[in-house]
């Protein structure tokens, strides 16, 4: 692998007599792995998912996995059973612990690696913002949220600084998964050799400093900021928060040691007690820096965005269609997330927004919750991301496929079936929601969305 001068420079002053075994990692394989999804897998149950699996040491739901097995392209991850995450990554939330109730932001979010794991965690309650700026990558943010059936969740596309003058002082819990300059990236992207450059970290600096500006506004009282990279140069990291902590003095680190179990593969970050550092020479994965930083009480009043006003709106079509086929407890955490959060018209499709989100005016939200599905004439069509929301368990009809049959599903064939009425149907295989479909005499009408068809 050929890599910079002034890179190799860099490494070998940071790392001294370690520099050798962290060059000789770009000869090994890269780091693999999958994290289950919690909102629709057990975690004990892993052992029965058809994949060479091993625990990661610092992430309770996440595994090293085999990339020759494919198992980005099995049934079950279109299913949203799992997501395939690079396992240094997954540490970042493992220290966030985001608990169920938190309002949680992640700031800059694509593809979504950290926005499902947080939403994992936070198991249906509370709320999940999820921010990309750029719009295509916010896209691709938006289909994993809706892929892994999260409901609790905003996905929005904007500039850090204006999501901190609209929720300022609004989090518990805020991940700054920084753009960064990415050479943990250079063993799993190549690519990202050439685009690298000592005045390359300097831009990403500058940038870092700007998104922790704006995360330290959106943090309440008493909050938790975690910053990560996925790179290693000390501007990047230890120098970026020894900066924020001398400009905000309120905020000291919380060790990682106090959060996550020990492990001799982890190490402490170079001359700031508490940061984690993550290399590729002393575990299975590309490397990653993560700090804690937890702000003290403060008394001052924070501003909260507006409270919209609601407006009565009619609902029969959804009343008609979720009294034929749901049967989703009150009790449950999509129950109380159905009960609890606010119905609104954008358009012809109808959302439930997360209860805790007082205002969607004045940000660009790509996705405000949980789609249920679209207005059309006298009935409401059920949404994809209604059929990822729910489980067998909470539908009074739904169809158990074999593995052909759900390829044939993904691909968008139609299937036989032994429903003779016409209806709305959940389709799943292995007990896992892959979408809707519409039985006719014997036939299951496919629809998966063309969009997210598989070719094969």
């Amino acid at each position: 692998m050929n890599l910079p001068n002034a890179y190799l420079e860099q490494m070998q002053q940071i790392l001294g007599d370690e520099f050798s075994s962290f060059l000789a990692s770009y000869d090994e394989p890269k780091g693999y792995g999958l994290r289950i999804n919690p909102l629709k897998y057990a975690l004990e149950d892993s052992t029965s998912l058809p994949f060479s699996l091993s625990p990661v040491p610092w992430a309770s739901e996440g595994f090293y996995a085999v990339p020759e097995e494919q198992p980005g392209k099995h049934p079950l991850h279109e299913a949203g059973t799992y997501y395939i995450q690079e396992p240094s990554a997954m540490s970042a939330v493992a220290l966030l612990n985001p608990l169920p109730g938190d309002i949680v932001c992640d700031l800059c979010a694509a593809p979504g690696g950290k926005s499902t794991q947080i939403a994992g965690r936070l198991a249906g309650e509370g709320l999940l913002v999820s921010n990309e700026i750029f719009p295509a990558r916010a896209k691709i943010l938006s289909q994993n949220v809706e892929r892994l059936g999260i409901y609790n969740a905003l996905v929005c596309n904007e500039d850090p600084k204006a999501m901190s003058k609209h929720f300022h002082g609004f989090f518990d819990k805020i991940l700054v998964d920084a753009p960064c300059s990415g050479e943990g990236m250079f063993r799993k992207n190549p690519e990202a050799i050439a685009e690298w450059s000592p005045e390359q970290v300097e831009i990403c600096a500058e940038r870092q400093q700007m998104i922790l500006d704006c995360a330290h506004q959106m943090l309440k009282s008493n909050g938790v900021i975690v910053y990560s990279t996925c790179t290693f140069s000390l501007e990047e990291n230890e120098l970026m928060i020894k900066a924020f902590l001398s400009k905000y003095p309120e905020y000291h680190i919380e060790s990682w040691d106090t959060v996550l179990p020990t492990d001799a593969s982890l190490s402490h970050g170079i001359d700031l007690e508490g940061s984690l550092r993550l290399w590729p020479h002393k575990l299975r994965g590309e490397g990653h820096f993560v700090v804690r930083l937890r702000r003290e009480d403060f008394d001052t009043a924070t501003t909260k965005p507006k409270k919209k006003k609601s407006s009565k709106i009619d609902l029969e079509d959804w009343k008609t269609f979720s009294h034929s086929l749901l049967k989703i407890s009150e009790k449950s955490a999509l129950g109380t997330f159905l009960k609890q959060g606010r119905y609104q018209f954008f358009k012809d499709e109808l959302y439930v927004i997360p209860a805790a989100m007082k205002s969607l005016e004045g940000i660009h939200v790509l996705r405000a919750g949980l789609h249920l599905g679209t207005r059309k004439k006298n009935r409401l069509e059920p949404s994809h991301a209604l059929a990822k929301a729910l489980c067998p368990s909470q539908v009074s009809r739904y169809i158990e496929l074999s593995f052909e049959d759900a390829k044939k599903y993904l691909h968008g064939d139609a299937i036989s079936c032994d429903i003779s009425q016409k209806s709305w149907t959940l389709v799943c295989y292995q007990g896992q929601t892959l979408g809707w479909g519409k039985a006719t005499n014997g036939t299951l009408k496919n629809h998966y969305p063309k969009g997210l068809r598989t070719m094969s």
